[in-house]
């Protein structure tokens, strides 16, 4: 039975083998040739998209320095692992499921662009008109890989390896290529409805978030309550990854070489750092000791709440963005870590999930079209109040869908492929246990 099971991803991928034979996607125009191209704004989305698949080890270390030792390659492989199964989905249809001819504004066809059918060939994208369509697809695949990765720290330790896999193919599919497509296709339901959201606090964050902690309920508690992290300095050198890579995450959402993105990476900069001051501090105040974690921690808060906000808030918002969140996202942890029976290891919930709620609706309240003329209206703050209903609009819709998906979807991966390995399994480690490996 287990020789059989084992068989069946490698038969998916020798299928996938057989479509690219049948279907090459030659292109028809000698690459794109003809189109006009600006060589300052394609330079600078070649260098963001590397920027944002840095984020993904950079995520590997920041949890994997967090578990015990026993865990911590199994922890790091969950997020190196998704830049090869959503790569290879993306090319096969997944680009077209966000990016695709629009089905009501919630999907894309996924024939538009299947097996990357015309994406060598244009035309480009109406969001980002002076780069390759190939540039633009392969920036957003970085999006849609650190996505299921950041879901990994609310199961890590108890999560079997293989039922993980799928798991991260049916996110992709029922809720990250929904919510992507409603939110930045042009005719995607949310984007209609006139909701923001720049570089993905909705789509990355509250979708990730949300999702985690459907699979901390579901999955329980694990053996042991707390413990001491692995490896502190893991986690200093993920923090300080995804800090370098959310520059291409955030400013590299202007799509361009320009001033927008000059003023994203402002944001961005400012609100990560007044966040992670913002934690300490907070910590102090309340008579603990300011530590490596809690910075960490402050700064990929900080991070997450200006996504959605980067291009649209002035410098000086940004800054009560970071602290507003950061405040609220401490509380959270506390109250989780104290009160509550959900055993969401690494708090990805109060951290991702809330801190992409928070930010969301900051968006509504500081957003100015002076920062980005495609702000129909200014935030609550200047005396506007239709685009702070949509961003709440829309983050209700988009929670209550992705937790109702994330559950059903839990259930049939394990129902397939049991989710949670066995008690001895556990104690043993996942290192051991699922890649017969150790630290």
């Amino acid at each position: 039975m287990n020789s059989k099971k084992s068989t069946v991803p490698f038969i998916f991928l020798l299928l996938v083998v057989l479509l690219a034979l049948i279907f090459p996607s030659v292109p028809l125009s000698g690459g794109g040739a003809t189109a006009e191209y600006d060589g300052a704004d394609v330079a600078w989305m070649l260098t963001s998209t590397a920027l944002v698949l840095i984020m993904t080890p950079g995520l590997a270390f920041f949890y994997g320095g967090m578990v015990k030792k026993k865990n911590v390659i199994s922890t790091m492989l969950q997020s190196f692992i998704c830049m090869c199964i959503v790569a290879v989905i993306w090319v096969v249809f997944g680009f077209s499921l966000v990016f695709g001819e629009s089905w009501h504004g919630i999907v894309g066809n996924p024939c538009t662009f299947f097996m990357f059918k015309g994406v060598l060939d244009g035309p480009n994208w109406v969001g980002a008109p002076t780069i390759p369509l190939a540039v633009f697809a392969m920036y957003q695949l970085k999006f849609a890989i650190i996505t299921p990765a950041l879901i990994t720290g609310a199961f890590a330790e108890r999560i079997r390896f293989t039922s993980y896999i799928l798991f991260v193919c049916l996110f992709f599919v029922f809720i990250y290529a929904p919510l992507a497509h409603a939110t930045w296709h042009p005719e995607g339901l949310l984007a209609s409805m006139g909701v923001l959201d720049f570089a993905g606090g909705t789509v990355v964050h509250m979708s990730a978030g949300v999702t985690a902690f459907m699979s901390a309920i579901f999955l329980k508690r694990g053996n042991s309550n707390g413990h001491d992290p692995a490896r502190v300095t893991y986690v200093l050198i993920g923090m300080g990854l995804l800090w370098f890579g959310w520059f291409g995450f955030n400013a590299g959402s202007a799509f361009g070489a320009n001033h927008l993105a000059a003023s994203a990476l402002a944001t961005t900069t400012t609100a990560s750092a007044a966040a992670a001051l913002a934690w300490i501090f907070f910590d102090a105040a309340r008579g603990k000791k300011p530590s490596a974690l809690g910075v960490s921690i402050g700064v990929v808060v900080g991070l997450v709440a200006i996504t959605p906000a980067a291009g649209f808030v002035t410098v000086p918002h940004s800054l009560i963005i970071g602290v507003v969140t950061a405040i609220i996202c401490n509380l959270l942890v506390e109250w989780r870590t104290t009160r509550s029976n959900v055993d969401d290891t690494l708090d990805v919930f109060p951290s991702h999930g809330v801190g992409g709620m928070v930010g969301m609706l900051l968006t509504g309240v500081f957003a100015s079209k002076h920062v980005n003329p495609i702000v129909a209206t200014d935030g609550l703050f200047f005396g506007e109040t239709s685009l702070f209903w949509a961003q709440l609009i829309g983050l209700i819709g988009s929670v209550a869908y992705t937790f109702i998906v994330a559950f059903v979807l839990l259930r049939v991966t394990n129902a397939i492929s049991k989710l949670r390995v066995s008690p001895e399994e556990e104690e043993m480690g996942l290192d051991i246990s699922q890649h017969g490996e150790k630290l």
